[in-house]
């Protein structure tokens, strides 16, 4: 049973639009797919009113005492937290997150908030003696950027948000955010629970918005960076307005990341987490997860049937109910993308398929449900290994030695995240040093937190979120330097 859809508004500071000039978008029910509701879709018009009224309080944001903006937050972190069910059934609504995985999210998003609150009174500069025979002296200020534009994906927004706009209004910046217009409903409750908790009226403006949208924001003069949460292609036409516009930005895009499988772990522990966060994570719609498993051969028929049993133990339904562990995909066109790379790796025969491989069946048959998916004896170089399926799949590889494992893991265009599974420490040190990666979390270690930088090289992307790396993508350092007021010209003798 589906909770009703919430109206959903253009949020222009505290001003509440039931409509917008890019139209709207008719939302799906990701079950029934039958239409929910329409969504308004700002457009160019609408981004330009909300940077006016940020750019009219944003000089005020910036000198707000640093302990209102940390008492903000923190409200807005109470919010969300005693909201959590409701926020739960917003995420099922957006885009069928099952209930126990939109919980964590808001959790996830609560300690994003409470974490960047922290910062707000701590942010500093440092002197700089220059030990220069003139005396000079130098310190430097942080500073907020200004406007700043965030853009950010459907699958998890709630996550997104917390994310980025907590880290922007704690350094002092005004906020212009466009969540995806196909998951507008728990963006469209924090932007009412940030009315709540005190965010001052044009500060953070909330536009659920298409490509349009996007691009208004992108190359509006007054907005000075851009973070980017989304995928290779999007990024590619934003950094291309950005360049134009000699705009900074901040990208956190997909990936495809290798979790080591090496005899000496816990296989049973990382047969467990290998599925939690490919099948029953977000239906696999994340851009983290350890989709491809290279696993030693040592251990591989034994850890393969252990992925088997866990697969075939997990439930798959409407998201609402709390026994389901995996949910549908986000729409149809993402069960036709992830069906055709299917249908291309069995017929290359580049995989063979254990478990699943199909769209669901039976009563799920209206809605976008693919079957849990096991893949193994993946060929590395192959579409099915190299680029994202972002569905409830889990794609496994063999090696024999970690030369081998290291190879293929680094066999990728992307570069956001990898995992060892070693109770080794001298090998987790030595492997953990040559992955390409962006994070690398051993033994159960990945958990995308505040307090630590989290971002991407290659593809993935570039720019960080989390911990003083992620504030500091906010605020630019000013440099001060004090001389002593001698003269250029020393006075010449008589």
């Amino acid at each position: 049973m589906m909770a009703s859809a919430p109206a959903v508004h253009l949020h222009l500071g505290h001003e509440q639009r039931t409509n917008g000039t890019g139209g709207t978008h008719p939302h799906l029910h990701p079950v029934k797919q039958v239409v929910q509701a329409d969504i308004p879709l700002a457009g160019a018009r609408e981004v330009e009113e909300a940077v006016g009224k940020a750019a009219a309080v944003q000089e005020d944001w910036r000198r707000t005492p640093p302990e209102t903006r940390r008492d903000i937050l923190n409200r807005l972190a109470d919010l969300l937290e005693a909201n959590k069910a409701k926020l739960a059934e917003m995420a099922a609504l957006d885009g069928g997150t099952t209930l126990m995985v939109g919980e964590r999210g808001v959790d996830s998003a609560v300690g994003w908030t409470r974490y960047y609150a922290g910062w707000c009174d701590k942010m500093s500069g440092e002197l700089i003696s220059t030990f220069d025979t003139r005396g000079e002296l130098s310190y430097t200020v942080p500073e907020p950027i200004g406007i700043v534009g965030i853009i950010i994906t459907w699958n998890g927004p709630l996550i997104s948000l917390g994310m980025k706009v907590a880290a922007a209004l704690a350094a002092g910046n005004c906020v212009i955010c466009k969540p995806a217009e196909i998951t507008p409903f728990a963006p469209e409750m924090f932007a009412q629970l940030c009315k709540q908790a005190g965010v001052p009226d044009g500060v953070l403006s909330i536009l659920p918005g298409n490509a349009e949208c996007g691009e208004a924001i992108v190359r509006n003069k007054k907005i000075r960076k851009i973070s980017f949460t989304g995928g290779p292609i999007t990024a590619r036409k934003i950094l291309i307005a950005c360049a134009e516009e000699i705009k900074p930005s901040v990208m956190e895009l997909g990936g495809k990341s290798a979790s080591l499988v090496f005899p000496d772990c816990d296989l049973q522990a990382a047969a467990e987490r290998a599925v939690f966060w490919t099948v029953g994570c977000l239906s696999g719609q994340g851009c983290a997860l350890p989709t491809r498993q290279l696993v030693h051969a040592d251990v591989y028929d034994d850890f393969v049937a252990r992925l088997k049993a866990i697969i075939g133990q997990f439930k798959v339904g409407d998201p609402m109910d709390p026994t389901v562990a995996v949910g549908p995909v986000i729409n149809k066109a993402a069960v036709d993308r992830i069906l055709g790379m299917f249908d291309r790796a069995k017929a290359d025969k580049a995989a063979t398929f254990l478990l699943g491989g199909g769209r669901c069946g039976g009563e799920l048959a209206d809605g976008n449900f693919i079957e849990p998916t096991l893949i193994v004896d993946a060929d590395p170089d192959h579409e099915i290994s190299q680029v994202e399926i972002f569905g409830p799949a889990v794609v496994v590889m063999k090696f024999h030695d970690e030369e081998e494992a290291i190879a293929i893991a680094n066999n990728s265009e992307y570069g956001l995240a990898a995992m060892i599974q070693s109770n080794d420490l001298q090998r987790v040190h030595r492997i953990s040093e040559r992955l390409n990666a962006g994070g690398v979390y051993v033994n159960g270690g990945f958990q995308i937190n505040p307090y630590t930088p989290f971002g991407g090289i290659g593809i993935s992307g570039f720019g960080k979120e989390g911990g003083k790396a992620g504030i500091d993508e906010f605020v630019h350092y000013k440099t001060v330097t004090i001389g002593i007021g001698a003269p250029i010209f020393p006075k010449q003798e008589a």
